[in-house]
């Protein structure tokens, strides 16, 4: 359990179960995801795509990002984020993208998952 929280705990992020039910957890949690994601598209450069404008994106298409072959795929078969791919992502990547080089944020719940995708997808 301390080994799949460490991500959390290192950024400072060990939250309290108020402070999840005020919704505060999505911001917080997503400063674990700055380490290889931004939400401004100008930053380049990172391990990970930009993630602005996400809800309805395709799958694979952040300019200027070099994405996987397997994403190349998804974008080819127009795959789009929305709230169900993108839960299951945060779940488990490879059962979303089979061979897309992420690997699943440690230590989320599945209502910081939820809270999460909904960031995200309104940024």
């Amino acid at each position: 359990m301390r080994a799949a929280l460490a991500p959390l705990i290192i950024f400072g992020l060990a939250l309290s179960g108020a402070a999840q039910a005020e919704g505060q957890a999505a911001p917080a949690v997503f400063k674990a995801c700055q380490s290889c994601h931004s939400l401004d598209p100008a930053k380049a450069g990172m391990a990970g795509p930009h993630l602005a404008a996400l809800n309805g994106r395709a799958l694979g298409s952040a300019e200027g990002f070099d994405y996987s072959p397997a994403f190349k795929a998804a974008k080819a078969q127009g795959l789009v984020w929305d709230r169900e791919r993108l839960l299951g992502y945060l779940a488990d990547p490879d059962e979303i993208v089979p061979g897309g080089w992420m690997s699943p944020p440690a230590g989320l719940s599945t209502a910081d998952r939820a809270a999460l995708a909904d960031y995200l997808l309104k940024q």
